[in-house]
Order: C-alpha cells, then sequence, then structure tokens
C-alpha cells in the first residue's frame, strides 16, 4: 500500500501492545481503491473525505494481511463502526497528516480503541462540550506542570477512544459525559465510566486504562483490554 512512516509506526507502538498490528500513513495513498462493500460510506463524500477514508480502508486491509488474513474488504456498519473479520477486534483512525488502522485477534485481545488528532487547541466552546469542571480542573493543573501539552485535545482524544473501544462490547451510544477521563504527566489516562460498564470474561468494566503520545505534531490515543482484563 505504499511507504509507511516508520516515526508514525513508533508512535503506535508506544501506545499499543505487541498481540496489535498496527499500519499508518501520513498521506493518502493514489493507488488505494475500496471493496464494493466499503463504498457507500463514501458514495456522496467529497474527494478529501472520500481520500482520507480509502486510505485508512487500505491501513486497515495492510493491518490484518500482517495479522494473517487475506485482506478483506472492512465495510461501515452501524454507528458507523467498522465490521472486521470474524475473530477479530480493532479501530481505524484519521485526521490531517494521519490514517491508521489498528487489529488484534479477540482470543488475545477483548477490544481497541485508537484515534489521532492534530496537537492543536480545540475550537471554542468544545472543551466545554466534552468535559466537566472536576475534568476541566484537572487539565488546569497539568498545563501548569506540561504547559507545552495540549492536554485538552489529549481528553478528546481519549474520550474518543474510550468510545471506539466500549462500542464493539456493548452496542451503545457512550457520550462524553458518560466517562470521567485522567490523563496523567507519564503517557497514560484512566476513565472511570458513569455508566454500568461492559462484562468482559465475567468481570464488569467499571474503567478503561491507555495510552498518549503526543509527536510529530500529533495526538494519538489508544486502548487495548487483554483477555482476562477486567
Amino acid at each position: 500500500m505504499g511507504t509507511v512512516v516508520t516515526d508514525v509506526l513508533g508512535s503506535l507502538a508506544d501506545v499499543l501492545p505487541s498481540a496489535v498490528v498496527v499500519a499508518a500513513r501520513t498521506d493518502d495513498d493514489p493507488d488505494a481503491v475500496l471493496a464494493p462493500e466499503e463504498e457507500p460510506a463514501v458514495a456522496n463524500a467529497v474527494a478529501t473525505r472520500r481520500a482520507e477514508f480509502t486510505t485508512a480502508r487500505a491501513c486497515a486491509r495492510d493491518a490484518l494481511t500482517r495479522l494473517g488474513l487475506a485482506a478483506p474488504a472492512v465495510p461501515v456498519g452501524e454507528k458507523r463502526a467498522p465490521v472486521w473479520p470474524d475473530g477479530v477486534v480493532g479501530a481505524i483512525t484519521h485526521c490531517a497528516g494521519f490514517r491508521a488502522a489498528a487489529v488484534a485477534w479477540r482470543a488475545q485481545v477483548r477490544t481497541v480503541g485508537l484515534d489521532a488528532e492534530p496537537h492543536t487547541a480545540l475550537p471554542d466552546g468544545v472543551l466545554e462540550a466534552v468535559s466537566d469542571a472536576g475534568e476541566r480542573a484537572l487539565l488546569e493543573r497539568l498545563a501548569r506542570e506540561r504547559p507545552e501539552v495540549r492536554w485538552d485535545k489529549i481528553l478528546f482524544s481519549a474520550k474518543e477512544s474510550v468510545y471506539k473501544a466500549w462500542f464493539p462490547l456493548t452496542g451503545r451510544w457512550l457520550g462524553f459525559e458518560d466517562a470521567d477521563l485522567a490523563p496523567a504527566p507519564d503517557g497514560t489516562f484512566r476513565a472511570s465510566l458513569r455508566v454500568p460498564g461492559p462484562v468482559v470474561d465475567d468481570a464488569e468494566i467499571t474503567a478503561f486504562t491507555g495510552r498518549w503520545v503526543v509527536r510529530e505534531g500529533l495526538v494519538v490515543t489508544a486502548i487495548a483490554v487483554g483477555a482476562g482484563s477486567s
């Protein structure tokens, strides 16, 4: 699928365990094409949206090939979530300058969440819409400690990763207000659920833990719930 950018893959390796296979690009692949099952998702999309979606799907097929599967279509399913082959979990993300996919065998990893965003400030009003007063107070403390980090964007991206990890386990919507997100300076975050969590391996998940990294002008956040985790 073209050249893979090593430093971007390094970012993904920093936030995901080795059982998760990743593929990424920082540009659109001019040779990438959609499978017929994938086409309806962008049938009426503008050219830029179609290009990033197509490249992200190419990343997904590349990651599946590395996992040991023939590269099948990855259509859009309920709530626009990717539909993975049986026995596989995964996540896809795309933003300006980044397209990536992460996949794993469900026997090893129960769910994956992955999100990337430009390392820039959230637009006016967005932080207030996606966080509460307690979360914003934590971000203010972190900003005094690490002012070079856009903590508002880390919170936003991490909540996106939480949703992507949550939905395959529940099939239900999770609002920004339904998880109390606490990032830490050591590159980790914890999302404590404010609603009943999914049951995985006979145990309820009450919080998701993940990792974040800032590199090459991007924020990348990820969650991987391993088999036997609670």
